[in-house]
């Protein structure tokens, strides 16, 4: 038997501060020995984020011989350049804006208030090692998994290599994820740009930042920058902003962040760029006008790329395309042997939908059909989503148009955040929740919330669609007072006097009339 393999690792993630630091020797331990193989693995996952890593540690808690192979940093996007970091920054611009508007809530400040954006980005970075602890390579060796870090190459339909290491599988679940791609603007290039991979490297704030893309990251970015004191300016080809979600919810949004100041861009596609002496010069057209503007530094909010390149996939007999790899209802690939999960195969790229899909491939990888789980079905999820910005956006099931395209006969309620006390108490009355039934029941087909705290609002009805619980139910649950919460209630309402017909109130009103003295 050959010795252990040692993996010499120079991943920094910058600056190379001790909060880096500490987050590598979690995510990609220095001299990490990886193991030496023995016998066949039950499950190789490949991929250490949020799909892989899930995948990982169920399989090895229901007793599995299970190994994980993380080329780059255990974590994957979310934790490294993803949702915690971003979230801490949008926390902190929150918290900003908090400060500026304090007058409204009777806060008269002294002096001025300093802000410290370097500050802010220390803080970051502290809670992201923080919380790397749980993704560690450490961790999931103390769950039972063998943890190899490097490239992995399928050298067979059944046997997968890392480094000199040949590991035979069962069942193995590719879960690589996705990366940041940049669309074919003439001089992006070459001037340089960032992506959400490496903005959150920056120690000092930009003057001048333009965001190419208005959707998700795009638009969360914009905002927070802006209220950090950046002059942001974001470029959309299309109209407005996130251009895929509920009109109504994202004109409420863009008119927040025009408020914030960030400059909108938008209708435009004839877009330059060039590096000049003063910075990075971008020229194009809005809504047929003109602009010339000179920037500190480029963020490209748009486009994804699977991790395909270098695994071999053509070797184990997998298909995939410039979407991905390709899967079935099961999230079984070509090879019936291996299962995919995550942003690699999924349009859903969100974290918490990785970790559904990863659910589905355990149950369909490791339990054959007898037991009666094998047969689980990504078509069966109901999955969320939230955009964190000011107000959030959070949506589930079909938009209207969506629901109408499938033969559905729509009803639509929606209910303001101004009619709903809490909101307005908290100053937060911006925005509405809306939901889409099938009409002539309480049957929920979607629903998007516009508001302060959507992406926890959303839940309700994500719950109730999950379970098969309509409207009735939610009107009928008692919400405390006085919360946020109660626009699902209120809107559920809407709904229930819709039952109550003309004809039922002429009954009652003459069953009243003879009742009375």
């Amino acid at each position: 038997m050959s010795a252990p393999e040692k993996m010499v690792v120079s991943n920094v993630m910058l600056p190379d501060d001790e909060h880096n630091q500490r987050l590598i020797n979690y995510v990609h331990p220095p001299n990490w020995v990886n193991p030496t193989p023995t016998g066949q693995y039950n499950l190789v996952v490949i991929g250490g984020g949020t799909a892989g890593l899930v995948t990982a540690a169920i399989a090895a808690g229901l007793g599995a011989k299970v190994a994980l192979i993380e080329r780059h940093l255990m974590g994957g996007d979310c934790l490294n350049v993803g949702c915690v970091p971003s979230k801490a920054l949008i926390r902190a611009s929150r918290a900003w804006a908090d400060v500026r508007k304090a007058e409204e809530f009777g806060i008269h400040f002294s002096g001025a208030a300093k802000e410290d954006f370097p500050a802010v980005m220390t803080r970051m970075r502290t809670l992201r090692a923080q919380l790397s602890r749980t993704d560690s390579a450490q961790r999931f060796t103390g769950l039972g998994v063998d943890v190899f870090l490097g490239q992995a190459r399928f050298a067979s339909a059944q046997t997968v290599q890392v480094g000199s290491a040949t590991l035979d599988f069962a069942k193995a679940a590719i879960c690589t994820g996705a990366r940041a791609s940049a669309p074919p603007i003439p001089g992006l290039q070459e001037a340089g740009y960032l992506t959400n991979e490496t903005i959150f490297s920056l120690t000092e704030l930009p003057a001048k930042l333009a965001i190419i893309g208005a959707g998700p990251i795009g638009c969360e970015l914009a905002q927070a920058f802006a209220r950090f004191g950046s002059q942001v300016y974001l470029i959309e080809a299309l109209h407005g902003i996130m251009p895929n979600e509920d009109r109504e919810a994202a004109e409420i949004v863009e008119k927040a962040l025009v408020r914030d100041g960030v400059t909108l861009f938008c209708c435009g596609k004839e877009l330059t760029i060039q590096k000049t002496e003063t910075g990075k010069r971008l020229t194009g057209g809005s809504h047929g006008r003109a602009y010339d503007i000179t920037v500190d530094d480029i963020l490209v909010g748009a486009g994804r790329k699977p991790n395909v390149d270098g695994l071999g996939l053509e070797t184990a007999g997998v298909d995939y395309d410039k979407a991905g790899v390709t899967v079935d209802g099961h999230l079984r690939t070509t090879n019936p042997n291996i299962y995919a999960a995550g942003d690699i195969c999924s349009r859903y790229k969100f974290t918490h939908a990785a970790d559904a899909m990863a659910q589905i491939v355990i149950q369909n990888a490791l339990f054959p059909h007898p037991f009666g789980l094998g047969t689980a079905r990504v078509s069966s999820l109901v999955i969320p989503w939230a955009t964190y910005t000011d107000p959030e956006i959070a949506h589930v099931g079909l938009y209207e148009a969506e629901a109408k395209e499938k033969g559905h006969k729509v009803e639509t309620f929606t209910h303001r955040l101004d009619e709903v006390d809490r909101a307005v108490l908290d100053g937060e009355a911006e925005g509405f929740a809306k939901v889409h039934v099938e009409a002539g029941t309480d049957r929920i087909l979607g629903a998007t919330i516009v508001a302060a705290h959507a992406g926890d609002l959303i839940n309700e009805f994500t719950l109730a669609m999950n379970a098969g619980l309509g409207l009735k139910t939610l009107a009928s649950t008692i919400h405390p007072y006085p919360t946020q919460g109660e626009v699902v209630k209120k809107v559920a309402n809407a709904w229930r006097k819709t039952t109550f017909t003309a004809r039922q109130k002429n009954i009652l009103s003459k069953w009243f009339s003879w009742t009375r003295k």
